[in-house]
């Protein structure tokens, strides 16, 4: 690389790129809004800063650039953004520079939900297997980028990415797989079709060897793009055969390839609720067997698997009620998915940060379903006015004062649940921290 690169935000995706291209000798600017005493470390001497509200003007003064790095989240044709392109400068993300040098073959799993169990489950499946190393990362915890030197052509990489970081990738992994779509990040995403055209990008630069996994049928969506696909196709689901894939039907679930059925374990071993964890399982299953992985190994990680932190966490009872802590549902699908898991009288903790969803159909749910809903953040009024007559709709102005109407309103053999079915940013940093302050708000409950 002959001309210097430009990282824009340096968060937890993009500051692995400092000591990469700084390794390699490439100039490197990096901008980021933040004031330079909330940079959290050293600033790097090998590396140009600009810090604060006009950190793209101070940017613009260092190039011509000859790539930009974005960090994922940002609108990426932003006039602040677009000034900085000139003559032949890529737009670009770690992302795609990670598929681009990483050695060894990549499976890639995106979707609107679902996203972070199915890749920690195919991650599980392949070390149970024990064949090659496994390397599990991207949207899902830190950048796999400083792995690079550590990953050899014989491991297997497993990632979680977003549509924020493929929607700048013209590089899609060996494997891949979408496993839904539904409406999401309309804050970012100018259209629900330029989210899924992001999306689509885990698979439209696949070749002849490589294979995609995908629901059947698959999201309408995504139909334009996979008329260009060149690779193999395989699928899931739950309820129906598939041709080629695994599903679940008639209590156990199943794989159907090579012109014969096996079966890879009974249901009643999977120890999550919902039928979308079902078809997490199945996705999952589908992915790592055809990424050549014992059938046994695929039934041992299955029946061990307990999910994922604030996925439909249980965190404890008190009172003959149960509180779980659903805090990743940051859209109405997601809330959508845990009302259908959850059996008994429910209590709903719901709303946060704004990013221009649909509350209707999530409405109706909730009408239907829910003894009480309690709402709060942006977006709480408008879930509120979604919600038909019959349940009662309390009000919070925190997650604390939220918790304790809950609590006050929840009888013996309710579940009070927070499945917010917006994003955090309006009162927390992400969906961790809420869910973790949920957590402690559940435990100092007193008796």
């Amino acid at each position: 690389m002959s001309g210097s690169i430009l990282v824009v935000g340096v968060g937890i995706n993009n500051r692995p790129l400092l000591n990469y291209f700084g390794d390699r000798g490439v100039p490197v600017v990096a901008a980021d809004r933040m004031a330079p005493e909330q940079y959290q470390g050293p600033l790097d001497p090998r590396v140009r800063w600009c810090f604060g509200p006009d950190y793209l003007e101070q940017a613009r003064r260092f190039g011509p650039y000859e790539e930009v790095y974005l960090t994922p989240g940002m609108i990426k044709r932003q006039p602040g953004v677009l000034a900085l392109l000139q003559n032949e400068t890529r737009l670009t993300c770690e992302t795609d520079l990670f598929l681009k040098n990483c050695p060894a073959p990549v499976i890639g799993i995106t979707g609107s939900a679902g996203k972070t169990t199915t890749t920690s489950l195919v991650g599980a499946i392949l070390r149970q297997d024990g064949s090659r190393p496994v390397y599990v990362g991207g949207n899902i915890g830190e950048s796999l980028l400083p792995e690079l030197s550590r990953i050899s052509p014989d491991s297997w990489v497993v990632m979680e990415l977003s549509s924020f970081q493929l929607e700048l990738t013209d590089t899609s992994p060996h494997g891949a797989a979408v496993l839904n779509l539904a409406p999401n990040h309309l804050d970012i995403h100018p259209s629900y079709e330029a989210y899924a055209e992001a999306k689509s990008h885990i698979f439209q630069h696949q070749s002849s060897s490589d294979w995609l996994v995908l629901p059947e049928p698959p999201p309408p969506l995504l139909v334009p793009a996979l008329a260009q696909h060149q690779g193999r196709r395989l699928g899931f689901g739950v309820g129906e055969p598939v041709s080629r894939g695994a599903y679940a039907a008639d209590g156990a679930i199943r794989w159907a390839g090579g012109g014969a059925e096996r079966t890879v374990m009974p249901i009643s071993e999977w120890r999550l609720p919902g039928r979308m964890n079902l078809r997490n399982a199945c996705a999952a299953t589908t992915l790592a067997l055809a990424a050549g992985a014992r059938l046994e190994a695929v039934r041992e990680a299955l029946s061990t698997f307990t999910g994922v932190p604030h996925r439909l966490e249980v965190v404890r009872e008190h009172g003959g009620v149960r509180y779980v802590n659903d805090s990743i549902a940051t859209a109405p699908d997601r809330t959508l998915a845990a009302l259908e898991a959850l059996e008994g009288p429910l209590i709903v903790i719901l709303g946060g940060y704004d990013k221009h969803l649909d509350y209707a159909e999530l409405g109706r749910a909730l009408t239907d379903r829910v003894r009480v809903a309690v709402v709060l953040g942006e977006t709480g009024p408008a879930i509120a006015r979604a919600i038909g007559p019959g349940p009662m709709v309390l009000e919070a102005k925190s997650l604390e004062e939220a918790v304790v109407l809950a609590r006050r309103q929840a009888r013996e053999g309710d579940t009070v649940l927070l499945s917010p079915a917006a994003a955090s940013y309006d009162m927390f940093r992400n969906f961790e921290e809420r869910g973790e302050r949920f957590r402690t708000l559940v435990h100092d409950l007193d008796a």
